[in-house]
């Protein structure tokens, strides 16, 4: 499965820890990305599945024309979108959250209102082909929600 960028490149990535006398999260270097292929080259309809991680990229990567574009198909199309903790900021910016109910980290929650979505905060939540997570501590049970959903309509193709 490929991890698309903005760019095919290498992306630095980091590690969000919470102090218990912070207010925010406090970032230090973390792993590295390589991305297989970047945004406008991605073909959507050639993909089943669309996994949007958390973190701080969501926040620029929301500007990416192409990412929207990409977005919108799997939206539309009604396949499977994993999605947790920032990353609700790329489908609310995509303009798909309309109707939806989903999860997200408590921050997180006015992006999926203001976009037209119902805010829940369960650990995962699945509304048809859109499975949402609060953070990565949700990871086993949101993947496993993920893949049923993914297997599912792989079924339904074959």
């Amino acid at each position: 499965m490929p991890g698309g960028g903005a760019e095919k490149r290498v992306y630095h990535l980091v590690i969000h820890d919470r102090h218990p006398d912070w207010d925010i999260t406090i970032e230090s270097a973390g792993y590295r990305f390589a991305s297989d292929v970047a945004f406008r080259d991605v073909r959507a309809e050639e993909y089943v599945g669309l996994i949007l991680s958390g973190g701080r990229a969501p926040e620029y990567l929301r500007y990416d024309a192409d990412l929207m574009r990409i977005t919108r198909h799997f939206f539309e199309q009604e396949k499977p979108v994993a999605c947790v903790c920032h990353g609700i900021e790329i489908p609310a910016a995509a303009g798909v959250l309309q109707g939806r109910r989903a999860t997200t980290v408590a921050k997180c929650r006015y992006d999926v209102e203001f976009s037209g979505g119902t805010y829940l905060d369960e650990p995962v939540v699945v509304d048809r082909n859109f499975i949402t997570a609060r953070t990565f501590w949700d990871n086993a049970p949101w993947m496993r929600e993920f893949m049923q959903v993914l297997n599912a309509g792989r079924g339904a193709r074959a």
